[in-house]
């Protein structure tokens, strides 16, 4: 059962990443656009990059993927849309409206929905995606990890993009555009920051196992598995509709296909 505080993060940081300086960056394809901390401190998001098609990279990630995909904050969708492109099956889900409706332009499916909340064939996705940064979703390894391995099947693949060092920390951030004054107060919401050897020391608490850990073009990664034996005391409930796909009939083999 979600505490208030943890309801009151997620509608927080829900609010922030649908806000005007990221829909507008994803509609023009370019930023700038940054995570700023209340010290001033930026973070540069990589907008370009995500609203490119794959790269060299990112193919090898997904080459490394196993079966049904879920990805955790897809952003414009290059990753869903790559896998799509390949007969995948494999669904985004992002708080952001702009994010999901662009990667249903491209041919990708996708849901506007936290992580934290109800999704579709739940237990049962085969492979999990943190990229991008999606590591700090909520600002707390531990409820995300967790959350995974309750989305994940016994066994499954969490594959997590790392800051390329020894970082471990949460702080408050809100989004800004190029003036980097933009945003307030009120859309603050807590993200972190993990390096490999602070994401393990996170997961390995919590049943994962690792299984690879590579850097490739300056970016840093982790695939973990989840426990072999399910935690959960009754079956997934994953009657979620994904609103882009309406109508369509979705794939025999899919987790989503009684969504």
């Amino acid at each position: 059962m979600s505490t208030a505080h943890e309801v009151m993060t997620r509608d927080t940081s829900e609010h922030s990443w649908s806000a005007d300086p990221y829909a507008d960056a994803l509609r023009a394809g370019r930023g700038p656009l940054f995570l700023r901390r209340s010290d001033g401190w930026l973070l540069p998001l990589d907008v370009e990059r995500w609203c490119a098609r794959a790269d060299a990279v990112d193919r090898e990630v997904l080459d490394r993927s196993e079966g049904a995909v879920l990805d955790v904050g897809c952003g414009p969708g290059r990753l869903v849309t790559e896998l799509a492109a390949r007969g995948r099956t494999a669904l985004g889900i992002d708080v952001s409206e702009a994010a999901v409706a662009h990667t249903a332009r491209l041919g990708g499916r996708a849901l506007r929905r936290s992580v934290f909340e109800p999704l579709p064939g739940e237990g049962r996705w085969n492979t999990a995606l943190l990229l991008d940064g999606n590591l700090g979703i909520g600002g707390d390894p531990h409820a995300l990890l967790q959350r995974l391995g309750e989305l994940l099947c016994p066994g499954g693949l969490l594959i997590a993009e790392t800051v390329p060092a020894d970082v471990d920390e949460r702080a408050d951030v809100h989004l800004v555009g190029a003036a980097a004054t933009e945003g307030s107060a009120d859309a603050t919401f807590p993200w972190a920051r993990l390096g490999s050897p602070a994401l393990l020391r996170h997961a390995r608490p919590l049943g994962w196992r690792t299984t690879d850990q590579w850097t490739a073009g300056g970016r840093s990664f982790v695939a973990l598995r989840s426990r072999s034996t399910s935690s959960r005391a009754e079956p997934p409930n994953s009657r979620a509709v994904i609103s882009s796909h309406r109508g369509r009939k979705p794939l025999a083999d899919s987790p989503v296909a009684d969504s």
